[in-house]
């Protein structure tokens, strides 16, 4: 299908689209938004991009038999993707659809992103164009696409083991975090699984604070949290919560309750820990070290 037709969607209709590269990366995410597609009667579809860098060798220069020849292998990477989310969402009612674009993933993905329900990338691409492709863009993506962007590692998450396990959600405590906190309790929702919401707090000043002093700060991390979260179990009736309060930078205390959890849901910004964590390096570093599939939403 052309991509003007890829984007004209009513609100309803706005697709789960999956950027994929002939990478196993690329795959696991095209087998993942198959799921989340499917979880949420979406439409999927799966997109590839085929274009040479500007200023990589004579990329400018191509034949017609050169354009033919990566088209081709732009069909073959988006019906390869096709077979893998078929098999990954067996017996669902699912559309896909597929297309082969020529223009540059990065400016693309974030212009499609605007009628998209979620962006799902991989982490890390493959191939002499593609090699810096998903890694790249998914660092690009989550500072600048218009929906949620999901982020796909080494694993999909999807088989039966891991889909017991509950959803992981950053609460940093501001309004920002507010459409994280929706979206971690739909995807639980819709999962039939339990969120676990985690707010970390830290003293980055340096002073041990005497006991009373840290009670303080955790009875306020406590507030902050329930506050936080209010309203939505209300909303959410079938979704058990689990609520953990630690002094601990949010990045670790992320990762390391990451272990245990399907899916990590985080905003994108805010103030805080998580405000530092979320547009820094340490950003970057969470992206490219959390296994399990995450979702990074960005407040517009």
């Amino acid at each position: 299908m052309t991509g003007e037709s890829a984007v004209h969607r009513t609100e309803l209709d706005q697709p789960i689209l999956a950027a994929v590269d002939g990478s196993a990366s690329s795959y696991q995410a095209a087998a993942w938004a198959a799921v989340e597609a499917a979880l949420h009667r979406r439409p999927l579809h799966i997109l590839t991009s085929v274009a040479i860098p500007t200023g990589f060798g004579p990329g400018a220069l191509l034949t017609e038999d050169d354009t033919e020849s990566l088209r081709r292998s732009g069909e073959r990477i988006v019906t390869e993707a096709t077979s893998v989310a078929r098999t990954a969402a067996p017996g669902a009612d699912l559309a896909i659809t597929t297309e082969v674009t020529f223009e540059l993933i990065p400016a693309t993905l974030i212009e499609r992103s605007a009628h998209a329900r979620m962006l799902v990338v991989g982490s890390r691409g493959v191939g002499a164009f593609q090699r810096g492709l998903l890694g790249s863009v998914s660092t690009a993506v989550t500072h600048h696409a218009h929906c949620p962007v999901a982020v796909i590692h080494g694993m999909s998450a999807i088989d039966a083991v891991s889909a017991m396990r509950p959803v992981l959600v950053g609460v940093e405590g501001s309004a920002n975090s507010v459409p994280a906190v929706e979206i971690a309790f739909e995807e639980a929702s819709r999962r039939k699984v339990d969120l676990i919401a985690l707010h970390a707090w830290s003293d980055t000043s340096g002073i041990d604070l005497p006991v009373a002093g840290r009670d303080a700060a955790h009875d306020i991390a406590e507030a902050l949290l329930s506050e936080s979260l209010a309203g939505f179990g209300e909303r959410y009736p079938d979704v058990a919560v689990h609520r953990i309060t630690v002094a601990d930078r949010p990045v670790r205390a992320l990762l390391d309750q990451s272990g245990t959890a399907q899916l990590v849901v985080v905003g994108s910004h805010g103030r805080g820990g998580f405000s530092s964590m979320l547009l820094g390096s340490t950003s970057n570093s969470l992206l490219h070290s959390v296994e399990v599939p995450m979702i990074v939403v960005r407040l517009h």
